[in-house]
């Protein structure tokens, strides 16, 4: 007779394309979870347009997504915290920080029962900045009672566990990066002749620096044309970011190289990566970026700021670092255009290395449930705890 898997919960904000790298962090820890013996998975997040199309990609993950009622930006669902204490899970694991299911996380801890949470880059120093007030509001209403509660804090490297330390937190903190799926791809390059697009995926925000990369591209224009390269921004705007960067593309003459390609996902998203000669992340904030992991696991070089986090990343030589200023970014595009597609199929199969090694959901959902399993009793501290 099989023994009866302890109910987990996954509490989270949209539960759909909409939370963009996030989403696919918790579909695919839940996914993985659920295919081993240990944990029966859920969950529960926050109703929008997107969630039935994107249903089916939580396979058997019992999904629930609750009506939203005020302002998105808060995510007050009150039907949430009914359904988390009906569920009576043994543990939950909140993934993100400063809205309502922070304050269904606490409330239910009234329990007694232990909570984890993944603050997924959200205590980091230049992001508690953005929007200081309103996280400064919301922390000395319920967000630090929150954090302070936990019975483990997740940092996805040991940057962010030093940023969450920084914050004055005390607690446990397991260090666990993100996980990627490894699609078939092919060699670099291949077939690709001179077409060379330059991939920048993500959500239009200013957090991620592509201003700075607008402004680096008109610099380094004429060497980009010369060398054949264009740059393709992909993702979907947020606050009408999109319009600025369009904007200033005008202004600097550089909208002939740059094409804004819109929201991408499923095959459309694996054909620009197919299509793609290198990927450029010029974040100014990261906890660990998916994207990265992704163009890693598709064996594209790699450009990145050092905001990015991924420092295995550079010791690997699997990317070219800059640092978030325009004359930095401009070094990395130019040192780009300087290699031949040998040289960059050599970086981009290194970064296609680092991930099978290091960056698979199988390696991430066994530490996890060792996690898991130690907080509820059923086993040893896992040495990625920090105490």
């Amino acid at each position: 007779m099989q023994e009866s898997r302890a109910n987990l919960v996954y509490l989270t904000g949209p539960v759909s394309r909409s939370a963009g790298g996030l989403f696919d962090a918790v579909r695919n820890l839940g996914l993985e979870i659920e295919d081993g013996n240990r944990y029966s998975p859920s969950v529960m997040g926050l109703s929008e347009s997107n969630f039935e199309r994107d249903r089916s990609l939580w396979g058997k993950v019992d999904t629930q997504a609750f009506r939203v009622r005020g302002p998105r930006s808060f995510g007050y669902a009150p039907e949430l915290s009914g359904a988390l204490s009906l569920k009576d899970p043994a543990l939950i694991h909140i993934h993100g920080l400063w809205i309502y299911p922070s304050v269904a996380a606490l409330r239910w801890s009234r329990s007694g029962k232990p909570y984890v949470v993944s603050p997924h880059g959200m205590l980091d120093p230049w992001a508690l900045k953005n929007s200081r007030w309103k996280k400064r509001i919301s922390a000395a209403l319920y967000e630090d009672r929150h954090l302070r509660g936990a019975a483990c804090l997740h940092a996805l490297n040991h940057a962010e566990a030093e940023a969450m330390r920084g914050y004055g937190l005390r607690n446990p903190i397991c260090v666990i990066p993100n996980g990627v799926e490894l699609p078939d791809a092919p060699e670099a390059e291949s077939s690709r002749g001179t077409k060379r697009h330059l991939l920048f995926l993500g959500r239009l925000h200013p957090k991620k620096g592509l201003s700075l990369l607008v402004r680096a591209w008109c610099k380094v224009q004429r060497m980009a044309e010369e060398s054949g390269w264009r740059l393709i921004i992909a993702g979907w705007d947020q606050n009408g970011h999109q319009a600025e960067l369009q904007a200033l593309a005008a202004k600097l003459h550089t909208s002939s190289s740059i094409d804004f390609a819109g929201p991408k996902f499923g095959e459309a998203k694996s054909e620009l990566f197919r299509e793609a000669s290198a990927f450029i992340l010029p974040s100014l904030s990261e906890g660990l970026p998916m994207a990265i992991l992704e163009a890693w696991s598709w064996r594209l070089p790699v450009l990145m700021t050092t905001s990015c986090n991924l420092s295995e990343g550079s010791k690997a030589g699997a990317a070219i670092m800059m640092e978030t200023d325009s004359e930095s970014i401009c070094g990395a595009l130019s040192q780009l255009f300087s290699m031949d597609s040998v040289e960059r199929g050599a970086m981009g199969a290194r970064g296609r290395r680092l991930v099978e090694e290091q960056f698979r959901w199988p390696r991430v959902a066994d530490q996890m449930t060792q996690v898991y399993d130690w907080i509820l009793g059923q086993g040893p501290q896992p040495s990625c705890v920090l105490n």
